[in-house]
């Protein structure tokens, strides 16, 4: 590590197998915080290069803890975070809606780092106990529609850069992996990056991989559809700017989507919307999210159906059994 902090402090990129390298001393344990907390810091004032990403990448995937659910026809829905917005937890609420119209979703998640609440945080507000049984996951998946895997439990890099990541309180580049390392490896996936340079990255992963990867940018910033302005979506079926009104959505404000100062606050919001109490803001927007992880899975299904199955998802009282069920089992 202290080779490669010097390297990197001389402004050299890291070749794809230096990267690797250097993660795998991370996941295991082979540097100290301050070591940790210093390289974290070189890409908070340069851009990480494809090179050092894929490889970052490369070492967390060999390090996982593997699951197989046996060809299971699944998206993971999720965001990058870091976009310093602190909304309420959309792609974990639009995970639900989405397994409320018949879908299948294997969401992979952590605490929030940057944020007050991540998609771990309101899970475990619920009382839900993460686990890596695969029995239960799978159970889960079946019965609810949805599957949760907390990241440090399947990473042990992730895991080993925790507390720096909560003691920075800050984004750094590890925001830019989680999306990368589902541990499933899912097909499909809707992913939210907070700069149209992540999404020029995450869009070329994604057809290299062969992944059917949906890749979405607000243009004011947030790591999502937030109908606050126009956003962009990169798909396999090319690049498009939208916005709100030709979806037959208002702007927002983006004070409608903040998730407050604490956890507690965050999850009333996340339940409100399940049970269809949510402001039109909050809930359009977590519907917007819905419809392009059904279109995604489905690129046959039109946005207008897409949405459409997303409403009714929600106002049928659907959203709220399939994360119902998801506590009867995940509460154990």
């Amino acid at each position: 590590m202290k080779e490669i902090l010097s390297k990197l402090i001389e402004h050299a990129p890291l070749s794809r197998e230096e990267a690797r390298r250097a993660l795998l001393d991370i996941a295991d344990g082979k540097c100290n915080d301050c070591q940790l907390s210093a390289f974290m810091t070189v890409y908070m004032m340069r851009s990480i290069t494809l090179d050092e990403l894929i490889g970052f990448r490369d070492a967390i995937v060999e390090r996982r803890l593997p699951v197989d659910f046996e060809g299971v026809d699944a998206i993971d829905i999720v965001g990058t975070g870091g976009d310093g917005k602190n909304t309420f937890n959309i792609s974990t609420a639009t995970c639900f809606v989405v397994a409320g119209t018949g879908r299948k979703v294997i969401k992979h998640g952590n605490y929030g780092a940057s944020s007050v609440s991540g998609a771990s945080s309101v899970l475990e507000h619920h009382g839900v106990k993460f686990t890596a049984d695969t029995s239960v996951l799978r159970r889960s998946l079946d019965e609810s529609g949805v599957c949760y895997l907390h990241a440090p439990l399947f990473s042990p890099a992730l895991k080993s850069v925790a507390v720096a990541r909560r003691q920075l309180g800050i984004r750094t580049f590890f925001n830019m992996l989680g999306p990368l390392v589902n541990p499933t490896r899912p097909r499909h996936q809707l992913l939210g990056v907070y700069s149209l340079k992540m999404m020029r990255l995450y869009h070329y992963i994604a057809q290299r991989e062969g992944i059917e990867c949906t890749v979405v940018h607000s243009l004011d910033g947030y790591d999502e559809i937030s109908l606050t302005s126009p956003f962009k979506v990169a798909s396999a079926q090319g690049e498009r700017v939208y916005t709100p009104a030709e979806l037959g959505f208002g702007t927002a404000a983006q004070s409608e989507l903040w998730g407050g100062d604490t956890v507690e606050r965050a999850a009333k919001i996340f339940d409100d919307v399940l049970d269809g109490r949510g402001t039109r803001a909050q809930t359009d927007c977590v519907i917007a999210n819905a419809a392009f992880a059904i279109h995604t899975l489905e690129p046959q299904t039109s946005l207008t159906e897409a949405i459409a199955l997303a409403h009714e998802s929600v106002e049928s009282g659907r959203t709220r059994k399939c994360f119902d069920k998801f506590l009867e089992i995940n509460r154990q």
